[in-house]
């Protein structure tokens, strides 16, 4: 994977607390590195959720796809309404975008103003745009500005880099994508030569403050995607430690598509003043058919999950376990029936990742078999049918697992097989 993007040369070096103010203007790097596997903190579970399992009743896995006759979201500003920069301005029409989605209709003049901000929104809806652009904004105006994004997974994490790096073209700003994976030299190099933006998973983030490279003392904004996981049991002592390296005057933005009333609370320790935004429309997706597969013993349960396979229609297929082994155990059985399957869970090499996730996007594979690290924001088009082959341990994971389907108002299936 190419993971270096040239960008025009700044006429003049740009300033950073991150790293040295030395930087020439001429990269943004998306490299990712380090030694911990999934990017994640260094004693998160390796199942998410493990800390917090509930009993789920499984008819809440039944749900047909609803025909819902919804009033049209009228937004109350169109990208150009918002006081942007011009190169920002041709960066958002280059890419179409017109009219905002809800959650960046109501939160982009907020974070503009330095509010803090908890969004919740849907998965797919937008979210990212949502803090990027007016964060972009902020450090193209002021150049002094500095933001960290943290990121449950690398791929998230990624992702939202490489959103970074075509809304911020031309704009002479650079960013470093700090997760697990690859040699950490590279990142320190990347963050010594200077960067604006730092996205990158809890883990490695504290690896480089550990080794201070990374200094936050003066940063002044930073976001959290999926904010409910990465304050769950699995991230908080990472998390603590890390937002108690920022200035304590800052800008803090949590944005997630679900939140419990536990994590809602704990977010008083972090959040001033915020304004709490919500478009979420429903728990699960209107264009979900949800259903159960009962199953007795192992068998009957790999039989079932073939003859969903070589249904029709049953053409993207992302299928979930619960642990990293099984979904290689489960892997290695798809392959030697024939199917074309991969594999991605956080003992996997980045390459590796970054190429499974890739071959599934770009049809090379039609069946992900994944832990947890999938369920979380990623974007992918046009998958058809989300299997819970184990049953998750709670149903904010079910909502994120299924959020994978049923996108771009595409129906998807979602099955979830359950003991008989």
């Amino acid at each position: 994977m190419n993971t270096r993007y040239s960008a025009r040369p700044s006429a003049k070096p740009s300033s950073t607390r991150f790293g040295s103010p030395s930087r020439g203007g001429h990269t943004y790097s998306a490299r990712p590195s380090g030694r911990f596997g999934g990017g994640n903190s260094r004693r998160a579970p390796a199942r998410g959720g493990r800390f917090n399992s509930e009993r789920i009743d499984f008819a809440r896995f039944i749900k047909r796809a609803e025909k819902v006759e919804e009033k049209p979201y009228a937004p109350t500003h169109t990208f150009s309404d918002f006081p942007f920069i011009d190169r920002l301005h041709k960066n958002i029409a280059k890419k179409g975008f017109i009219y905002p989605m809800p959650i960046q209709d109501q939160a982009i003049t907020s974070v503009l103003a330095g509010r803090d901000v908890f969004g919740l929104a849907n998965t797919g809806t937008g979210k990212t745009a949502a803090f990027i652009l007016p964060l972009i904004n902020r450090v193209a105006e002021k150049r002094e500005e500095h933001v960290l994004i943290l990121a449950p997974t690398r791929e998230l994490a990624l992702q939202i880099e490489a959103e970074f790096r075509e809304l911020a073209m031309g704009l002479d700003m650079f960013s470093v994508a700090a997760v697990g994976g690859m040699p950490i030299m590279k990142q320190i190099k990347e963050i010594k030569l200077g960067v604006s933006f730092v996205i990158g998973t809890p883990g490695r983030i504290r690896d480089l403050l550990d080794r201070k490279v990374l200094h936050l003392a003066e940063c002044r904004t930073v976001v959290l995607d999926e904010a409910d996981r990465m304050l769950d049991m699995g991230f908080r002592d990472d998390m603590k430690f890390i937002l108690g390296k920022l200035a304590p005057e800052r800008q803090t933005l949590f944005f997630s598509a679900t939140l419990s009333p536990e994590i809602k609370k704990m977010t008083e320790e972090y959040l001033k003043d915020p304004l709490f935004i919500s478009v979420v429309t429903r728990d699960t997706s209107k264009n979900v058919d949800q259903d159960v597969i009962r199953v007795r013993g192992k068998e009957e349960k790999i039989e079932k999950l073939h003859e969903v396979l070589i249904k029709d229609g049953s053409e993207k297929v992302l299928i979930f376990r619960e642990t990293k082994r099984n979904v290689d155990l489960l892997e290695t059985e798809l392959k030697s029936r024939g199917f074309k399957v991969g594999a991605l869970h956080g003992d996997k090499r980045n390459r590796e990742r970054v190429r499974t996730l890739d071959n599934f996007k770009e049809n090379r594979i039609n069946v992900l078999i994944a832990t947890d690290v999938a369920a979380r924001g990623l974007d992918i088009p046009d998958v058809t049918h989300v299997i819970n082959y184990d049953v998750p341990n709670t149903y904010d994971t079910y909502v994120h697992r299924i959020g994978r389907t049923g996108r771009a108002d595409k129906k998807g299936i979602a099955l979830t097989f359950v003991p008989a």
